[in-house]
């Protein structure tokens, strides 16, 4: 075969300085997991560390916990360990509640910041989240519109009476990245505010938060973070927003003095005016311990590490299974991506399904979308080689066509 053959793959593993860090997670044998960017690995810390949490700390110091074992502060201690992932203060960062409802603090708290301007604009196609939680936040509010804008026309969006930009920084189907910097200066410009949503970014992709002078953003803690099923998420305000912005989950973790047990809310003049009910201290355990992976990662080369798995797999696919009807959704430019790449395919889904059947596992997006992920503290080189070895031989010979492979479960 002519092209990229393995001996040049197993090189590229052979010089990787990150290959180590797979050690520090749980894969099983023989399986190829490309879909980090909807479930990270299991690290291998994260049980002994829940037991620990479990049975020495809430099973031996019951409530003394909150004050012996410092889960008062667990939000803001886990929040300033992100930070450096996103390019963030760590006095800027605070883990709680869902992606979700973080939107829905940050959408609302935005608009309530400019009471003169009453629109959202976001674009199709955004994660559906980002969108229902805006669509809630008009609902709850009088006289908000969102709108929406193709991704290459969202500045000249931006118009007079645009309180918030909301955008994915990494699109969740496509892998398309956008421009923070230059939206959020266009946006500034027109005097409006962005949120980013950066589920699909922190831990995988470089983010300067900061740098890029952001105003708002919110992530999920189970991807690239590996804080396991349902962990909870994280959200960022700027420093110069954290005593105007103010929550609409008035809950009691975010007043000033919670445990002064007052009837009136005050809300705390930190990012702590941001949390709201009771932190859920065993996700938070769980994922501190995934985070935790990070601490002595280089982090320029994890970002280089991404998309090189990226670019290789591109390759390959261009080698090996251009025959096959696949057309790639993703940027081929590495600056203009995330840490997946997607292809469309009328067959997607038996396809995606097939793979999962044959130890490659990856995930379908409706309608037609092939999407695998990249995750590289965990994946090899020799994992993209085999992904795509795994696509060629199921295409060649339909197996991809059985018909348990067209079954649609709940979950896709």
């Amino acid at each position: 075969m002519s092209g990229t053959d393995i001996a040049a793959v197993a090189a590229l593993d052979a010089a990787d300085s990150l290959a180590p860090m797979r050690q520090r997670f749980v894969l099983p044998e023989g399986l190829v997991y490309l879909d980090g960017n909807s479930l990270g690995a299991l690290p291998v810390g994260t049980a002994a560390r829940l037991r620990e949490v479990v049975e020495d700390q809430w099973g031996k110091s019951l409530i003394g916990g909150w004050n012996m074992h410092g889960w008062v502060a667990a939000s803001r201690r886990v929040g300033a360990r992100i930070a450096p992932l996103i390019g963030a203060p760590d006095d800027c960062v605070v883990v709680a509640d869902s992606t979700s409802v973080n939107l829905y603090k940050l959408i609302v708290a935005a608009l309530k910041a400019k009471p003169e301007r009453r629109v959202v604009v976001s674009e199709p196609g955004n994660f559906p989240t980002d969108l229902y939680m805006a669509a809630g936040a008009a609902w709850t509010m009088s006289g908000i519109e969102v709108r929406t804008a193709p991704a290459d026309r969202i500045v000249e969006a931006i118009e007079d009476d645009v309180a918030l930009v909301l955008l994915t920084h990494v699109h969740y189907k496509t892998g398309r990245k956008h421009d923070m910097a230059g939206i959020t200066r266009a946006a500034h410009d027109r005097g409006a505010l962005v949120l980013w949503d950066l589920s699909h970014s922190a831990g995988a992709v470089a983010v300067d938060l900061e740098g890029c002078d952001a105003d708002l953003a919110v992530g999920c803690g189970y991807k690239y973070l590996n804080g396991g099923p349902g962990a909870p998420a994280f959200l960022y305000v700027a420093q110069r927003h954290h005593a105007s912005l103010r929550s609409p989950l008035s809950g009691w973790f975010g007043h000033a003095a919670p445990f002064a047990f007052r009837d009136d809310y005050a809300p705390s003049p930190d990012i702590s005016r941001f949390l709201c009910g009771t932190p859920p201290i065993l996700g938070i355990a769980a994922l501190d311990e995934g985070v935790s992976v990070f601490a002595d990662v280089d982090r320029d080369r994890l970002w280089d590490k991404s998309q090189a798995l990226c670019s290789l797999f591109i390759k390959l696919m261009d080698e090996r299974c251009a025959v096959f009807g696949f057309e790639l959704v993703t940027a081929r430019d590495p600056t203009a991506r995330g840490s997946h790449v997607s292809y469309a395919h009328r067959n997607a889904h038996p396809i995606c399904q097939a793979l999962i059947a044959n130890g490659v596992v990856g995930d379908f997006r409706a309608p037609d979308v092939l999407r695998l992920g990249f995750t590289p503290l965990y994946t090899r080189f020799a994992d993209v080689w085999a992904a795509v070895e795994t696509i060629e031989r199921i295409m060649a010979q339909g197996e991809w066509d059985r018909p348990e492979h067209h079954v649609r479960a709940a979950v896709t």
